[in-house]
This record gives structure tokens, sequence and C-alpha cells, in this order.
């Protein structure tokens, strides 16, 4: 067809009732794209309600008119379909407009092969228009389907417009509600999404790119003004629509299940029980990531942006053989993406249940690379790596032009990453969430092998042996690589409770910049050599100071603690009673002390004592000057090695997490609102 051209359907097929419109573009950078809409007109040209908006906030009609079905990749890109039921189309509604429209700043001239095509539904194609001169707008009238007497009819429009999804549907009677000030509310899968706020303002269509038949120009409504307001205009609804993109979040409160006992096991979609050998785990986790990867584009993206991926088209791959001298190489997976026509692309190598990265493996895949021309090898293991410190010894050949990027991932950051997506941030659909929400599960699972750092080494039996008896000695590597285990785990720590809080969580590292990393633990060992303590320091995003940790290994004890600094108004005796009730609700085991100035320690004494008498932490000599307060929890910690029930590695993850669920999350009135309007969210 050609721009203006119409046709009746029931000329083209017998099978008319039911239609299936697709619009389809490509994009030449790999990562353009578009959102349809359909606005349900009156013999005014106009709305009946703002209900006769479709879009991405609102893709289905009630009476099932109208059902936007999600995009279907074709071999030359995206295809967005849309499914009408002409026979339950309202008797009022004079004319159906198909349109799309890109987000911000993004016109559609930056893409190509813009086109839309109908079939009946019987699946056959029955027209095909393209649009071939879409120019720099937001938003396009791809076609209409309208009515004719007792017939319906399509016409091809490729009407353009400058402001976006907003002003379209503004120019058809739409009330558009885009305030920015406010804030939606959070909502889940259910029927509620994490919703973000769009400069998307209602304003008056430009005219055409192109001169209409005048058929087609008198079927277009007229810019809307002010003084052009009719006092008849139909009533809106109190809900407005908004064109602001909704992104959906998983609901923290799980459904009851229908489940008739607890032994029943829900359907998963990577299922785990089949795994049996390290090399079964591998390849599932391998090929279970890399699908997810390519499938949830926010995902792939932001695991891959850090090892300098572009953005554009991902593709991945598993069990790839590459020629490599005598004997092809297999790495466990392959990364593509591809933008503006140029391929970028790393090797994966993977491994799973704590099995250490081999370095010949790794060796020969960065050669490979090398001869290639590829970009990066990606290694992914439970493992965490440290700065300065690799997890396996590779030789760069500096003959070679191409570079090639050694990136190491843990199984822990994977899990970090998709927590923050699903819990927090969202993504774009609810597949995608279900996706994030599955391939979490099965990273979580005891039988994926996927648990992230769960084992402080060869070298912690003999060092606590060691500070116990006082024979380990300054210099002894061993301590070196304790002191490089809990590196590890304190970095793991921090993405587990990052990922629950969706707040950004880091260790600090009291050292000057550009303190060489290695002289740095070398120093850390030493003192846990003299003293027998590991110690860090994380800090959580929106609380008031950091919050310490320290293990003992002297006394097989486990502190967190969290300093506050004393207000620079008001009265000593106020600040003591304001801290309890800030406190209500912590463990009665929990230390408080008062920091003096110019003196060793002040008043302390558990939160079960002090609650009567909060005045007991004030010093008695009132001319001391009170500088804050200092929280502490204790508890033993695990013998283990490992991340078993008595292990070191959980009862330091516990203890964390722990301190911070019940009291460091009430030290600062905007965390305590932040966390409220969290939990009144997630209950509904």
């Amino acid at each position: 067809m050609v721009k203006g051209s119409n046709v009746s359907l029931t000329s083209l097929s017998e099978n008319a009732g039911s239609v299936i419109v697709g619009l389809g573009w490509t994009s030449p950078s790999g990562e353009g794209d578009a959102d349809v809409s359909v606005l349900l007109l009156d013999a005014n040209g106009k709305v009946r309600s703002d209900t006769d908006f479709y879009f991405y906030n609102n893709p289905v009609a009630a009476d099932g008119s109208v059902q936007l079905l999600g995009k279907t990749p074709t071999e030359d890109g995206n295809e967005d379909r849309i499914s009408f039921d002409l026979t339950a189309v309202a008797a009022d509604v004079d004319r159906i407009v198909v349109a799309a429209s890109r987000y911000e700043s993004a016109r559609f001239g930056e893409l190509d092969d813009l086109q839309v095509t109908l079939a009946d539904a019987a699946g056959e194609h029955l027209l095909r228009f393209a649009i071939d001169d879409a120019g720099s707008v937001s938003a396009i009238i791809f076609g209409e389907l309208y009515r004719r007497g007792q017939e319906w009819k399509f016409r091809a429009v490729g009407q353009g417009y400058d402001n976006g999804l907003a002003g379209l549907a503004t120019d058809f009677g739409v009330d558009i509600d885009d305030d920015a000030a406010e804030t939606t509310e959070a909502e889940t899968l259910s029927g509620a999404e994490n919703g973000t706020q769009a400069d998307l303002a209602p304003s008056a269509a430009p005219p055409p790119v192109e001169p209409l038949p005048q058929a087609a120009l008198d079927a277009i409504p007229a810019p809307r003004r002010p003084d052009m307001e009719s006092a008849a205009a139909p009533q809106k609804t109190a809900a407005r629509p908004r064109t602001a993109k909704k992104k959906v979040t998983l609901p923290k409160v799980t459904k009851k299940s229908l489940a008739e006992n607890e032994s029943w096991r829900e359907a998963r979609l990577f299922p785990v029980s089949v795994l049996k050998s390290d090399r079964d785990r591998e390849m599932r986790a391998t090929s279970v990531l890399l699908s997810v990867m390519a499938q949830v584009p926010e995902f792939g993206r932001r695991l891959t942006a850090a090892f300098g991926a572009p953005a554009g088209r991902m593709e991945t791959f598993t069990e790839v053989s590459l020629p490599h001298g005598d004997t092809p190489r297999r790495p466990d997976g392959v990364i593509r993406v591809e933008r503006a026509g140029k391929l970028w692309t790393a090797l994966v190598e993977t491994k799973t249940n704590g099995n250490a990265l081999k370095s010949d493996q790794v060796q020969a895949y960065m050669d490979i690379a090398a001869r290639r021309g590829y970009e990066a090898v990606i290694t992914l293991s439970n493992d965490v790596a440290l700065e300065g410190s690799p997890l396996v010894d590779v030789k760069i050949d500096g003959r070679r032009k191409h570079k090639v990027a050694l990136r190491h991932l843990s199984w822990a950051e994977v899990a970090h990453q998709a927590q923050l997506l699903i819990r927090h941030e969202g993504v774009g659909n609810a597949a995608h969430a279900w996706l994030l929400q599955e391939l979490l599960h099965y990273l979580q699972h005891e039988n994926s092998g996927c648990h992230g750092f769960q084992n402080m080494g060869s070298a912690w039996v003999p060092v606590r042996n060691g500070i116990d008896d006082e024979t380990l000695c300054q210099g002894d590597p061993r301590a070196l690589e304790v002191v490089q285990s809990w590196e590890r785990l304190v970095r793991q720590v921090c993405l587990g409770l990052g990922g629950e809080l969706g707040q950004k969580v880091l260790p600090v590292q009291r050292a000057k910049r550009g303190t060489d990393p290695g002289a740095r633990r070398s120093e850390l060992a030493d003192r846990l050599c003299a003293d027998g303590r590991l110690q860090a320091e994380l800090r959580i995003e929106g609380t008031p100071g950091l919050l310490a940790v320290a293990a003992d290994l002297r006394t097989g004890k486990l502190r967190t603690s969290f300093e506050i600094p004393a207000p620079d108004q008001g009265y000593p005796l106020t600040w003591a009673k304001r801290l309890i009730r800030r406190l209500e609700a912590a463990p009665a085991d929990l230390h408080v002390e008062t920091l003096v100035d110019g003196e060793t320690g002040g008043p302390r004494g558990t939160l079960e004592r002090l609650r009567p008498e909060p005045a007991d932490m004030l010093p008695k000599n009132t001319a001391i000057r009170i500088t804050g307060f200092r929280l502490s929890l204790l508890k033993s910690m695990g013998s283990g090695r490992g991340n078993a029930e008595t292990g070191f590695i959980r009862s330091v993850d516990d203890a964390v997490n722990r301190f911070y669920t019940t009291v460091v999350v009430h030290l600062d009135d905007q965390t305590s609102r932040r966390t409220s309007a969290k939990e009144r969210s997630a209950t509904g």
C-alpha cells in the first residue's frame, strides 16, 4: 500500500473479524526500539474516555477487542503485534488508530524498514505498508482501521508527530498525567510496578511530515488549543493514564501456595535435581546464565558493561568449538554484542561448586581470543577477585597488537545484579522479571554449585591454631592467605546485603590512595599475627556511619558495631533518651557505650539495663564532652572454614545481617521512614 490508500478487509479475506496488526523496524545500532499504542475514537475523532488509550501501561481491553501482544524477534529486527477482535469493538467506536512512539530524544529517522502488516484470523498476511520518510519525529500513526457501513477498512497513514506518545494521545482527547513531582507507588507483578517519571508534556501536534490525500487529512484531528476545548467533551475518569514507562519488580510477600502439603515442589524453569556432577553443574549454570543475559537486555547489559562491551544486540552461545593447535578448545560460552555493524566478543570459562580456575585453560582462551580478534575472556566462579591479586596467572604476548582483557565475575555478583533488578529497580516486562526470578532461584539452590565464596582456604585452621597457642609469626604466608580470604568474604557480604537493601554497600579501605594492595594485605597479615583479629568496615548508603565487623580468633567472638556522632545541639540527656527510643525494637543484649573526649571510655551497658534509666549513659562528670555512642553486638563465630551451619563464613554473614536489620535500620529517621515505606508497599 501507499500513503493515504485504503482497502476493505472483507475484500482481502473471509476471516477478517479478527486481525493481527504488526509494526516492525530494524535498528542499525542494534539498540533502537519503539513502543506501540492504540486509540479507539468516536465519530468526533476523540477517545470516549481515557480507557480507550492502549499502550505499555494499559495493554488489554476489558472486552477483548484490543490486546497488545508484545515484541516478537524477526530475522531483521523486532515486530510488535496487536490483536484486534473487530466483532467485539463497541458500536460507537468509529476508528482505531495504530501508532508507535520513541522515548526521550530518540527519533524514528534513526530506525530502518518501518512497516505495518496485517494478517487475518487464519494467519494469512493481507497487506503491507512501508514508511520510508519518517524523519526526525518521535511518534508515528502507522495506519488506522475504520468503519464504512457494516465493514471495516484499513487506511495507510504514515503521519509523524514531534512530541511523542503524550502529545499524540493528548491530540485525540486523552488526559495525560505526567506530573514529574508526583511519584508512582511501588507495584508488583500482580498488577503493580515501580514507576519512573518521564519528561513528556502534552502539546499540539506539528504539521504532517508530508501532505496526505484529502480523505486521509480529513480523518486526522486538528491540533487542540486551550481556547478550542469543548464544554461537551467526554467526562474523564479520576485515574488518568501515565505515559511514563512502568517497570516490573517482584512482590516481597509470597502468595499463599495451592499445594496440598509441604512435600509438593513448585515447577521451575531451571531444574537442579538432575545435576549429578561438577561438569553437569558447569554446563547447566553457563547455559542458564547466558540465555537469561540474552533475553533480558537490562541484565545482560549490566553484567557486560563493566567489561567494555557496548550497548547493542546480544547473542550468547555454549559449547563452541574453536581451533587451537592440534586439539580444538571448547570454552563454556561465548558472548557477542553487535552495535553499528561491529562485533564485541568474549569467551567464557565457568567453574562451580568451589572448583578453582585452571591457568592452562584460561591461557589457551586468551591466546585464541588474541588470534581471532576477540575483546575479552571472562572467568566465572565462586571466588571473588581482589585488586592486585589475580585468580589465574596468564602470560600476555607483548608482540601482539590486539589486546585481550581478562575479566572475572563471581556468582555472588551475578545474583546481586539479578536481585537489584527484580527486587528494587525493575525490568521492562513481567516475563523478564520472571526469568530473573527463576535464575536467582537456580543460583541460590544448594545443588547448583553457584553459591559464591564458601571456603576460607587450607590456611584457616593452621592460622587459628597458631593464634591460640601463640606460635604464629609475622611474615607467615598462611596469615596472608587468611587475610585475602577475609577480604573476599567481606566483599561477598557487601554484595548480599546490597542486593537485599537495593543500596550500595561497599568495604572501606583504610589506606592512602595509591597504596599497593599487596603491601596493604601484608600489613594486615602482620597485625593478625600480633593481635589475632580480622577487621573490616562497611559503608551502607543512607546510614549515618560505618558498620564495623571484627573477628577475634583468640576468643572466638564476632563483634558488629556502629558509631553515632553526638548531635551538634541539645542536651546529653535528651540525646540518650532519643537514642533509647530509636532502639526500642533492638535486641536487649545490644551493648551501648558512650564515647567521650579525652577519655579511654565512657559509661557502658546493655540496652536491657539502660532502657529504664537512660541517664546511666552519661558521665558522672558533666564537664566531660560526649562525642558519640558506640552500639555493639557480640556472638560466637563458627569454627569451620566453610559455609556450613557451624562455619565461619555463615556466622559472619548472619552477624552482619542481624546487626543491620535489628540495629542500624533504626538509627536514622530518613532510613526508618524509607524502610517503613518499602514494607507498606510490599504488603499492599
